[in-house]
């Protein structure tokens, strides 16, 4: 910057806030990205420092976001999904203060948990009103999702059941992929990424790049083993193209090209991770007969307590007294999100969250690579992506935060400067 440049900035001090402002705002969209990143990294370490200082740097950010605006005479826009989710958290304080809560500790910490989805939520809204500031995040995290699909194909293969890194033990007995310790959680995390690879894809001069993100993304979740989702990241590989043509967003010559690349090239990589291991988890008799059991077990506590629920975070502890049957082993979830949010919260909790839901679905089309975020509350029907893992739950009000702001459509450039 030049010396004449300066003194007029001297001269104009609302240009020199505004400067200030942006270099401020991109320190923290970089910010944001390696906390998100080293939480993800992180998320199976069993002792609570990770998680604490996950959370500590997700509040910290979010003090001097709003102590910048604040110097600078700017108010937070508001958003009614940071309200619904601010709900949340007073529900679960409503039921500390009248001791409806089974086990007030847990219920403290899921507080806790919900107030981080909140804080995370509100940062990628703020921080996603700038186009390219936006793509660039999403660039980033593309790219880290397929490097971590390569290391998750690696540690599926060669690491012992239940080891991370091959000598790290967790304790659980089943295959890790990467940082993630249970595979229908590394699927919801690859189906909120996978859009924008396909996306990227359909916009670009030169796909073959994100055709093997692509390829590597569905080759990794087969690698797993997750049913619902293989199903749900084939299904999105068919409906973004299919948004992106009723939208006009590239001719249909593009449109063919791509998808039937995107098909070869994760039929070819499949055949290299190997599909056998799924295919037998999805001839396995009755497959989903426990989470059947546990949701019927759901329904009962949902009728014992409709209105107050258990307590936030006290599914596992209210469970053994509605168990229909009982094998010694201890059962930690319901396998199902949303009937745990119920049990948990009552009625008045589930009624909040569907209005989360549904606040999501207009501007997850309008981005088209925010449909990844619905097949993540679709596969919160049966299993739970966002329970037991709050960096993965914080990672998905991320990138709702980052589909709702601003109206502006995401697909301006497949590579923004």
């Amino acid at each position: 910057m030049s010396r004449t440049t300066v003194a007029n900035l001297r001269n104009e001090p609302s240009k020199l806030l505004k400067l200030r402002g942006s270099a401020t705002m991109e320190g923290a969209h970089m910010l944001l990205f390696a906390i998100l990143i080293s939480g993800i990294l992180t998320m199976w370490v069993p002792s609570r420092w990770a998680l604490s200082g996950f959370q500590l740097a997700i509040f910290a950010l979010l003090a001097g976001r709003i102590l910048a605006d604040w110097r600078q005479h700017r108010n937070l826009r508001n958003e009614p999904t940071g309200v619904l989710l601010a709900l949340v958290i007073g529900w679960g304080g409503t039921q500390l203060l009248l001791g409806w809560s089974v086990d007030p500790f847990r219920t403290l910490e899921e507080i806790l948990n919900w107030t981080t989805n909140l804080a995370a939520f509100a940062l990628a809204f703020e921080l996603a009103s700038h186009p390219a500031r936006r793509q660039r995040f999403l660039t980033g995290l593309l790219i880290f999702a397929s490097v971590l699909a390569v290391v998750a194909m690696l540690t599926a293969f060669s690491s012992p059941p239940g080891f991370i890194a091959w000598w790290i033990d967790v304790g659980t007995g089943l295959p890790t992929l990467g940082p993630f310790v249970y595979r229908n959680q590394y699927a919801a995390f690859v189906e909120v990424i996978l859009p924008i690879a396909l996306l990227r894809a359909l916009l670009s001069a030169r796909p073959a790049l994100y055709l093997v993100a692509i390829a590597l993304l569905f080759a990794s979740v087969i690698a797993g083993g997750s049913r619902t989702g293989a199903i749900l990241c084939a299904t999105e590989i068919v409906l973004v193209p299919l948004l992106a043509w009723t939208r006009g967003l590239a001719p249909g010559r593009a449109i063919v090209r791509v998808t039937l690349g995107s098909l070869l090239a994760v039929a070819s990589f499949t055949l290299v991770a190997g599909w056998e291991f799924i295919w037998a988890r999805f001839q396995e008799p009755n497959p989903y007969g426990l989470r059947w059991d546990l949701l019927r077990s759901s329904i009962e506590m949902v009728k014992a307590r409709p209105w107050t629920g258990f307590g936030l975070g006290t599914w596992a502890q209210a469970y053994p007294g509605f168990a229909l049957f009982d094998d010694g082993n201890y059962v930690n979830q319901a396998h199902n999100d949303w009937a745990q949010w119920t049990v948990e919260g009552g009625i008045p909790m589930l009624a909040i969250l569907l209005a989360v839901a549904a606040r999501a679905v207009r501007p997850a089309l309008r981005s088209i690579w925010g449909v990844g975020l619905l097949a993540v509350l679709l596969h919160s029907c049966v299993d739970y992506p966002l329970q037991q893992r709050p960096v993965l739950a914080a990672f998905f009000f991320v990138m709702l935060g980052l589909a709702m702001n601003p109206p502006a459509p995401d697909h301006l450039s497949p590579n923004p400067s």
